[in-house]
């Protein structure tokens, strides 16, 4: 460890170390996050990893050329604690999915891929996308009717994504079940995990829905249909296809990514505007800013809060020089709020922030989410008519976290309406 492992405040003091651990933390990271980009906003943790915490550092290392591959890590701590986990298998469930990939791979991956998800398809899914919030919002008025409050992942910011990623892909009905209990386990790979028993559950899910989704995609090429995988199937560029490893891959990526975080933008999103009273009441009176309030809430709380990369060389920033081989967190989160950038009001909620589209939770460079169209349509149309369906709309008790530290997001929202 070099002696600028930490740093120590100015007057001296204990040396400032980021503990994403400490009671609380995931209840309300944003405290924490403006502490370290005060103390120090380039951090290098003792266990050997290093957090970025500005906006334009997070940026610069996101459209930088370092690796998204963990084998690329050289030894610290960290690496010998996630080997010790998993048993020195550094093998993910998402692999060779584009997420863990680097250029070339990287680049041909995501082209073809790219070919089946356009804007295009995209687009053609908003008729179908305010049915199901719709139907939703039907939903929510009975429950409120009936009992007083209605949860608002349960009734809407769970199923709409789930229904949506499910029928673009073409997946069978009777599978809706056990893939939701099976994406809900696999997901938690996006997370810091170092626990054996959870790798393996992890592992187990994996195997599982790659399964399932090894027989849809036979049954797609026995019976091509109108949708996703069977374009993913069907893609080509100069005589390239996804092999079946890859095909597997890139399909179960985009049914858990093309769901779980979405839910995180409408439930937060739902959250922040009933804890904003005057910002909920403007943008139910301004339909045009519904496209801005997502990318708004989307900067506000987070539904992914950090990103990764494996520098390949030294790399500089903030005046250090961070090693090859180490693995860098961009901390998207906090980026999102970083006073320098946003200026002094960057803790509050502005759905008509003039600048709110350079929020990064979308990450940034070659690895932008290539689902980000899908997410800010499922956004749009669903929080802006659900503040115009209920504008008296308000939290009906406590909210319980999910408790992760990279995938944000609510268990339950219960909410009702002002007598």
């Amino acid at each position: 460890m070099s002696e600028t492992a930490t740093t120590a405040p100015a007057g001296g003091g204990e040396p400032y170390v980021f503990n994403p651990f400490a009671p609380g933390f995931t209840d309300d990271p944003y405290p924490h996050y403006a502490h370290m980009r005060a103390m120090d906003p380039v951090h290098e943790h003792p266990l050997g990893f290093w957090v970025l915490a500005r906006h334009d550092d997070v940026v610069a290392l996101l459209r930088s050329k370092n690796s998204v591959d963990d084998r690329n890590s050289a030894p610290s701590p960290i690496r010998e604690l996630r080997v010790a986990a998993t048993g020195g298998d550094f093998s993910r469930p998402l692999a060779p999915s584009m997420l863990d990939r680097d250029p070339p791979d990287h680049t041909r991956l995501r082209k073809l891929v790219s070919q089946a998800f356009t804007l295009r398809a995209v687009e053609a899914l908003e008729p179908r996308v305010i049915e199901l919030v719709d139907a939703a919002l039907d939903r929510i008025e009975a429950r409120i009717a009936e009992s007083g409050q209605a949860d608002l992942v349960a009734e809407l910011a769970y199923p709409l994504p789930f229904a949506v990623i499910c029928e673009m892909l073409g997946m069978p009905d009777t599978d809706h079940g056990r893939l939701r209990e099976l994406a809900g386990t696999l997901v938690r790979s996006l997370e810091p995990v170092t626990d054996a028993e959870l790798i393996a559950a992890i592992s187990a899910a994996g195997r599982e829905i790659s399964e399932r989704v090894a027989q849809v995609v036979a049954d797609k090429r026995r019976a091509p249909g109108d949708d996703l995988l069977t374009a993913l199937i069907q893609a080509e560029d100069d005589g390239d296809v996804l092999s079946d490893e890859e095909l597997l891959a890139q399909v179960v990526l985009l049914y858990v990514a093309g769901h779980e975080t979405t839910v995180n933008l409408i439930a937060n999103g739902s959250i922040a505007l009933m804890r904003n009273p005057e910002q909920f009441a403007l943008l139910a009176g301004r339909p045009d800013l519904d496209a801005n309030a997502v990318e708004e809430l989307l900067r506000y709380d987070s539904p992914v809060q950090q990103s990764r990369r494996i520098t390949l060389a030294p790399y500089e920033v903030g005046g250090r020089v961070i090693p090859p081989g180490t693995f860098v967190i961009a901390n998207l989160a906090s980026a999102n709020r970083d006073e320098e950038f946003w200026g002094p009001d960057a803790d509050q909620l502005r759905v008509d922030r003039p600048n709110a589209r350079g929020q990064v939770s979308f990450g940034g460079g070659p690895h932008h989410c290539l689902g980000a169209s899908l997410a800010r349509l499922e956004g749009r149309v669903a929080l802006g008519r659900l503040v115009r369906r209920f504008p008296t709309l308000r939290l009906a008790g406590d909210i319980t976290w999910n408790g992760r530290l990279n995938l944000r997001g609510p268990l339950t929202v219960p909410a009702t309406t002002a007598t």
